[in-house]
Parts: structure tokens; sequence; C-alpha cells
């Protein structure tokens, strides 16, 4: 960003310079010959650089971007004044203008007055139109920044609690010969790889994404001795290691259900979870059932919430996806999400 904003800002400065080249060539040539006029043109310019670069790098930033306006108009018609005085005492002598009634020095003056005012102006907006420029792209950047920090913090985190008693569990069945034990420490050790590793990343393949809704699921499991009806419906998954998309997305929907589904907690409680992929088109929807007895559960894991999901969405595929979650029959709640992959 800094580059191109750095190239745009010269090749204006470059391209204003040729510009006014052109112009003192011209204006300069009905008073002075050929090798005259060169000398003067030179003389002309570096002179004016001077001036330009004086209001562009001190005035505008010294005086009109602390608000100092009536100091930045003094000081510009001060340059003016001084730059044109300069010019119309010392060109006539050094490079011995004739001026007659056709050329008269009226007619100098006016060049010298109309030049000095173009330097002095173009200068001006420049310096202006430049800082409002890097202003707003800090703004913009700024605005990104603090959105990209939210986004971080929101990062999916595990609860210590949950944390802690999954340990004391593992503990207490390490007493004796299980394979809960050994499951447990597998699916967690899984989840905290993609909290700490995958959850950092700006895009994550499908594949890593229901590994951790599974290794979720199964830890949940383990703490009900299996008896918790989730189920799974994956379709095309072999387009799970292709794919990829913003980490948390899914695992939070899937956390949300867990939470609210009141399974485990309920008889009858469920979670129903499809994925599909059609054309270039995923489809992920989560039906569960509603705790509406009991307090919500601590799933241990501490999602993003559908807020952050709507802006993490709408920042990687705006106007690109369906985003719904609904109450619908039979007391059962019902989150479908649709995203277009293409461009």
């Amino acid at each position: 960003m800094k580059y191109r904003w750095g190239l745009l800002l010269r090749f204006q400065h470059v391209f204003f310079f040729f510009v006014f080249i052109l112009i003192t060539f011209f204006t300069e040539n009905y008073f002075l010959d050929t090798p005259e006029l060169i000398w003067s043109v030179l003389s002309v310019i570096i002179f004016n650089i001077g001036i330009y670069y004086l209001v562009y790098y001190y005035l505008v930033p010294q005086f009109y971007l602390s608000n100092k306006y009536p100091e930045f108009i003094i000081y510009a018609l001060i340059c003016f004044l001084v730059s044109s005085l300069f010019r119309i005492l010392l060109e006539p002598t050094v490079f011995n203008m004739n001026f007659n009634e056709t050329l008269s020095n009226t007619k100098f003056l006016f060049n010298v007055y109309i030049a000095q005012g173009i330097i002095i102006l173009v200068a001006s907006f420049l310096g202006i139109t430049k800082d409002k420029f890097l202003i707003e792209q800090n703004v913009v950047d700024l605005g990104e920044q603090k959105e990209q920090l939210y986004l971080d913090l929101l990062k999916s985190k595990m609860n210590p609690h949950f944390l802690l008693n999954t340990l004391n569990n593992m503990y207490a069945n390490s007493f004796v010969s299980s394979a809960k034990t050994s499951d447990s420490i597998l699916q967690l050790s899984k989840l905290l790889q993609y909290i700490i590793y995958d959850s950092g990343r700006e895009k994550i393949s499908l594949a890593q994404e229901f590994s951790s809704i599974h290794s979720l699921a199964k830890l949940y499991q383990l703490k009900y001795d299996n008896q918790l009806n989730i189920d799974f419906d994956i379709q095309n998954d072999e387009t799970l290691d292709v794919v990829e998309i913003p980490p948390s997305i899914f695992l939070t929907l899937f956390e949300n259900a867990l939470k609210h589904s009141g399974i485990g907690l309920e008889p009858g409680s469920f979670i129903k979870v499809l994925y599909s992929i059609k054309e270039r088109d995923i489809f992920f929807e989560i039906i569960n059932s509603i705790n509406t007895k009991r307090p919500v559960e601590d799933t241990g894991y501490n999602g993003l919430g559908n807020e952050a999901i709507n802006q993490i969405l709408e920042k990687y595929y705006s106007g690109k996806y369906d985003f719904s979650s609904n109450l619908i029959e039979n007391d059962e709640y019902k989150t479908t999400l649709k995203i277009n992959l293409n461009g």
C-alpha cells in the first residue's frame, strides 16, 4: 500500500513539472532566443522546485494540516509575492529580455504571476490531498486491524474448567485399564491442536474443521458414555481436503447446538449435522432439539457467536453466502449456512 501511494505521488510531481516545463518554454519563447531560452527555463524550473517543495513539505503540514488556515494563506501569499518579485527583477536583467509594443513587460509580468500562482496552488492542492488520502487509508488500515484483532479475540478457546474436568476424568480413569482414557487424550489433543494452531490461520481445509467437530463430539460422547444422539451426514467427503474456509465457523455452529440442544441432559435430545457440496455451493446444516427445562450446558468450547460469524462471512464471502438460524416445527432449531465459492 505504501509503495503504491509513493509511486502515485512521485508520478504526480513528475507529471506536473513536465507540464510546467512545457508552459514555461512556450511563454518564455516570446521573449528570448534559443540559447538563453534554455538557460532561462532551467533556472525557472530549479527555482520553482524549491518553492514547490517549500509549500508541499512545510507550509501545508505545518499550517494547513494543523488547522492554522490564516497563517497558511499569509505565508502562501508571501511565497507568491517574493518568488514573483525575484523573477521580475532578475530574469530581464540576467537574460537580456527585449520588450517592445507587441511583447510588453506587462505580458511578462502576467506570465510570471500565472506561473508562480500555479506552482503554489498545485503544491498546496497536492500536499493537502496527499495527507487526506493517506489519513483515509490509515483509517481503513486501522479499521481492518481492529476487525482482525476483534476476530482474533473471538477465536475459539478451550474453557479452562472444561479442560480441568477432562484432565481430572482422565486421571481418575488412569487407575484402571480403560480405552476411554486413551481416547479422551487423543480427542483432547486434536482439539487443542486445532485451537492452538489451526484457528489462527486465515483458512483451513474442511477436513481440519470437521476433525475438530468430531473431536468435540467424541469428548462429549465420552462424558455421557457414548449415549448421545449425534448424527453426522457428510456427503461429498472427497471435497473435504480440497475446499478451504475460515476456521471456527462450522465448529462454532456445532458448539451452539451442543450447548442449547439439551443433549445429555434431557431424554430425546438430538443433533443432526449435514454437509454437502453442489457445484461451487457449500451446504452446512444443523438441526437440534431445544433445551427448555435445564440450564445451558457448558460444552467446554467457547466459539465465536453468530455476530462474529456474520462478520467473518461478510469479510470473505460478501454477497455470496446465506446464513440463517430459525425455530422450526416440533420445537426444533435449524441452522443453515450456504457459501458460494466462486470468485
